[in-house]
């Protein structure tokens, strides 16, 4: 047996599933003690005091059964109805005929049930035009005789006040529990902000606090964070101490050689040195990803178009269609600028022309990059965002090539901001289609 279904219909949130927990049982006892109770105060204690009430009309109907005739009947239960209690008219001045009684007065039909069963004779009983008051009539051998009594000798005049005191207790303990319950989850949802704030990219203020175990996972989060920055910060220093090391034997090798003869030899050694410049800066870009950038309420729809224009400015075959939906997200425009170039760049590279579009939705952005290239086979296209892989054999490097790190730069910077980078085939081009989603 499975339970599946329920999962569209519970909460989502650790919060409404734990006060789910609280309620639940809370509401399933008072629901089973009201139950419980109810019928045993309506069906028992109204039994009991319907038979109690039988048996004075049995008084009154036995003097009515000896009397000779319906004066003397009507002289000899005067004083017994008086003591007891109870209206008495013989003859009756109108006869009660069908049992009436409110909708929801379950003691009503249980005291109908049990007069009718124990008295013979009875042509109705009204319990709804006076709820406080319970008004019959039994043919008699001296005629119709007429009762009234109060509604309270055949039911209880407080039933209602172990539900009343159940449901007050219930309430304030509820309401204990749901501030105790909030207390205990406000911290779990504060580890849980950080944590998806470091995801994004931003480093908010946090304190463990809260119970034992919360408290520990804070205090794992706060390493793993430190732990991680450090090597972000390790890895950036690293490949800058490199790139700097090596700029400038780089620059006396090309000065060297800018000052040789310029034949065909020398000028393949002057684009090998180009190349390796380009190579580190490319190698900075990869360390420093995201790293000197800062959040900023950003319009992807605007960025885009200003990559767009940069591209063409440079003489790229690039076009952008209409954005779909509008609105700003906090975004590193920097670090998605130089994303964005690096996907705009392989698509004019291995193709001859690019198609940049925007869609903007109410919890992500979707920039999309689109060529008329080779695109990259499914197979190959987890293993094309990783870093220093060069897919030869997918992309087309007639038009140059780099050192495999355009799409794992990109890849770096959709994960510094809590998203991804989905690579597909082109509908409208047919080659590839790189989709950067940042969430809002």
């Amino acid at each position: 047996m499975t339970f599946g279904w329920l999962k569209r219909y519970a909460p989502r949130s650790l919060y409404g599933r734990a006060a789910l927990i609280l309620l639940v049982p809370i509401v399933t006892i008072q629901i089973v003690v009201s139950g419980v109770f109810i019928q045993r105060h309506f069906e028992d204690v109204t039994e009991q005091m319907a038979y109690n009430i039988g048996l004075e009309l049995d008084h009154i109907l036995a003097r009515i059964s000896e009397a000779p005739d319906a004066d003397a009947a009507a002289d000899a239960i005067g004083p017994l109805a008086e003591a007891l209690q109870i209206d008495a008219a013989l003859p009756a001045p109108a006869a009660v005929r069908g049992d009436r009684r409110l909708f929801y007065d379950l003691s009503g039909r249980q005291l109908i049930s049990s007069l009718r069963r124990r008295i013979d004779g009875i042509t109705g009983i009204e319990l709804a035009e006076d709820d406080n008051r319970v008004h019959m009539t039994i043919e008699t051998d001296k005629g119709l005789l007429d009762l009234g009594f109060s509604r309270y000798r055949v039911s209880a005049s407080n039933p209602h006040q172990l539900l009343v005191i159940s449901l007050f207790v219930s309430v304030v303990m509820a309401t204990v529990a749901y501030l105790f319950l909030k207390n205990q989850v406000r911290p779990i949802a504060r580890l849980a902000h950080a944590a998806e704030a470091f995801g994004k990219g931003r480093t908010l203020p946090y304190h463990p606090s809260g119970a034992t175990e919360v408290r520990a996972a804070g205090s794992a989060f706060l390493d793993m964070r430190n732990r991680i920055e450090r090597q972000i910060e390790s890895r950036t220093l690293m490949l800058s101490g490199v790139s700097h090391d090596l700029r400038t034997p780089l620059t006396r090798l090309k000065l060297g050689l800018s000052m040789l003869d310029q034949d065909a030899d020398v000028a393949a050694l002057l684009r090998d040195v180009d190349e390796m410049e380009r190579m580190m800066d490319t190698f900075l870009d990869f360390a420093r990803s995201g790293a000197l950038d800062d959040l900023e309420e950003v319009d992807p729809a605007a960025l885009m178009a200003d990559i767009a224009a940069k591209m063409q400015r440079g003489g790229a075959d690039v076009t952008l269609r209409p954005a779909e939906g509008t609105g700003t997200a906090m975004l590193l425009p920097m670090a998605v600028e130089r994303a964005l170039q690096n996907l705009v760049g392989n698509a004019v590279r291995h193709g001859t022309r690019a198609e940049l579009s925007v869609a903007i939705s109410e919890r992500a952005v979707v920039l999309s990059v689109e060529d008329d290239g080779p695109g990259i086979a499914k197979s190959a296209r987890e293993d094309a965002t990783k870093p220093f892989v060069r897919l030869d054999t997918a992309r087309n490097q007639d038009r140059g090539g780099g050192v495999g790190l355009g799409l794992a730069i990109a890849t770096d910077i959709a994960r510094q901001h809590g998203g991804a980078l989905r690579l597909g085939e082109s509908a409208r081009l047919g080659g590839l289609r790189a989709d950067l989603v940042l969430p809002r």
